[in-house]
């Protein structure tokens, strides 16, 4: 229960950031376009200026608040998007597509193959938790929310990474 717990606020987590940040980042004045004029950003902008003889230091708050607006955000959102769709749609449908359905496993599939080869193997039946198993049961049910939460996160997560490191 701690696992799913954990795995649904890293994804309620990574969708607030996803959304949030960009609002957040617009709202005080960083826009992709620069900084807004007479923005809160603009006056961070100026401070830093001065401290800094007249320039904004790469890697300060400011250069990194116009960086992340210029394009990061945007490629992680879409990254992480990427990444949920292939968790709900993807799998499910590359899973189905192999032949383990919601009425069983199709003739002439590769699953139908699979299923030949892990019964010869087992005398004849096929083992619980085997791999056939387990594919035929997301097949027939469909992921558990568990299932669901913790795929959402991973590869969510590593889309967003993905795309945040992606060049334009």
């Amino acid at each position: 229960m701690v696992l799913v717990s954990s795995a649904i606020g890293m994804t309620i987590g990574l969708g607030l950031a996803v959304v949030a940040a960009p609002v957040a980042l617009h709202v005080v004045g960083f826009t992709s376009a620069g900084i807004a004029a007479g923005s809160m950003a603009a006056k961070m902008m100026s401070v830093a200026a001065v401290a800094n003889n007249g320039g904004v230091a790469a890697g300060s708050l400011v250069a990194i608040g116009q960086s992340l607006v210029m394009g990061k955000i945007k490629r992680a959102t879409v990254g992480a998007a990427v990444g949920v769709g292939v968790a709900l749609i993807g799998i499910p449908a590359g899973i189905a597509a192999l032949g383990f359905t919601g009425t069983g496993i199709a003739a002439g599939s590769l699953a139908a193959k699979m299923m030949s080869a892990a019964a010869i193997a087992n005398n004849g039946g096929v083992a619980a938790g085997s791999t056939v198993a387990v594919l035929q049961s997301i097949g027939a049910a469909g992921f558990s929310v568990g299932a669901k939460v913790g795929l959402m996160s991973t590869l969510g997560s590593l889309g967003a990474a993905a795309g945040a490191r992606c060049s334009k």
